[in-house]
C-alpha cells in the first residue's frame, strides 16, 4: 500500500501542527458565519454562528400564550440552524483535508 513512499520523511509533528492551525482558523471563521432559520411563517426566528452558539432569537408576542406551539416552532428553527451549521462544518472539513497532504513535496 505504501510502496515507493519513504515514510521516514513524513514529519508527524508538522502534520499535527498544520491540522491544529487549520482547526483554529476554521473555528475563527465559523464565529463570523451566521445561520438563520424561521418557523411558523416567521413567528420564531433564530440565528446561530458556525460554532453552534445562539446569537439571536426572536419570538412573536402571540406565541407567548401558546407554550406548545412555541416549543414546536423553536425546536424546528433550532434544528434547521444546527443542520445548516453541520453542513458548513462538513464542507470546511473536506476543504481542510485537501490541504493536508503528508506526501506532498516541498
Amino acid at each position: 500500500m505504501f510502496e515507493g513512499i519513504d515514510l521516514s520523511k513524513i514529519n508527524l509533528n508538522e502534520i499535527m501542527s498544520q491540522a491544529q492551525a487549520m482547526a483554529d482558523k476554521a473555528k475563527a471563521e465559523n464565529e463570523g458565519k451566521v445561520f438563520t432559520s424561521k418557523s411558523g411563517g416567521g413567528m420564531v426566528e433564530i440565528s446561530i454562528n458556525g460554532n453552534n452558539e445562539v446569537i439571536d432569537l426572536k419570538i412573536d408576542d402571540s406565541l407567548l400564550e401558546d407554550k406548545d406551539s412555541l416549543q414546536i416552532l423553536l425546536i424546528s428553527a433550532i434544528n434547521d440552524c444546527l443542520h445548516q451549521a453541520e453542513n458548513n462544518r462538513k464542507m470546511m472539513a473536506m476543504n481542510m483535508m485537501g490541504g493536508l497532504n503528508p506526501f506532498a513535496s516541498k
